[in-house]
């Protein structure tokens, strides 16, 4: 995925009500940016980090700029971490329709934005006249507390955990269910999800792979010019199942 423009380049000045930042821009002005991520961004949203925008190109629109990469040390060296939650769909969806994942590249189409659950959408519904459906919801991650070791998710997340429990449903039904956790840290080499910060997700999890949701994780590369994804990576601890070295049945 290729930004449509080149970023602007600013200094953060403080984000709040989630959405919503402050940065100064090379010109000295400060503007409110919209911020399109509702966890905590936590060790992204210092004071006087570096941070790039993109421009919607849009002069109704109330505020122009969003907010869509930070340089960070997350233990590994300076490092650009994507922060825009609307940016995994978009590469995911480029990654199906370049068969890039293995263990999904037998869906000759897919539609987005598919109801399913309890008022529920899912990511992206995979189908094939010899598979079948596969129902595969995405998660952006941008979590690093401990180097190298990516988690999700940064805060406690009731629909994501709702999510899980519709997707292990779901596996009654025959179909499959997957999901693709989508790491905006260039550094990452691992994925765990974070128990501690949300132990009802953590449950859900543990539930849902028990059921047969099946998990892939997966790091991009991230840099001004855009942003793709690279490579798999093993997910870890004890209650975790990786297929990412195996097609999917």
């Amino acid at each position: 995925m290729q930004f449509g423009a080149p970023l602007i380049p600013a200094t953060l000045a403080r984000r709040y009500k989630r959405f919503l930042a402050d940065v100064v821009l090379e010109s000295g002005e400060m503007v409110t940016v919209h911020v399109s991520n509702p966890g905590a961004m936590t060790g992204l949203d210092r004071p006087f980090s570096r941070v790039w925008l993109s421009d919607s190109g849009n002069p109704l629109r109330k505020m122009p700029y969003t907010w869509e990469l930070v340089e960070v040390d997350l233990g590994s060296g300076p490092e650009l971490v994507g922060v825009n939650t609307v940016q995994p769909n978009v590469l995911v969806a480029e990654a199906l329709a370049a068969r890039l994942i293995p263990e999904l590249r037998n869906y000759a189409k897919f539609r987005r934005e598919v109801k399913f659950g309890a008022n529920s959408r899912i990511d992206f519904l995979l189908e094939s006249e010899t598979q079948r459906l596969c129902y595969l919801e995405v998660k952006n991650v941008h979590l690093m507390r401990t180097p190298r070791l990516a988690e999700f998710p940064d805060s406690v997340t009731e629909r994501g955990t709702k999510h899980l429990d519709e997707l292990a449903a779901i596996m009654a039904t025959g179909a499959r269910a997957v999901v693709l956790f989508v790491i905006q840290i260039p550094s990452a080499d691992r994925f765990a999800v974070a128990a501690d910060i949300d132990p009802a997700y953590a449950t859900a999890f543990e539930r849902s792979i028990a059921r047969g949701v099946q998990v892939l994780a997966w790091r991009c590369s991230v840099s001004v010019k855009g942003i793709e994804l690279v490579e798999p990576v093993p997910v870890v601890g004890a209650q975790a199942r990786s297929v990412q070295s195996s097609e999917i049945r």
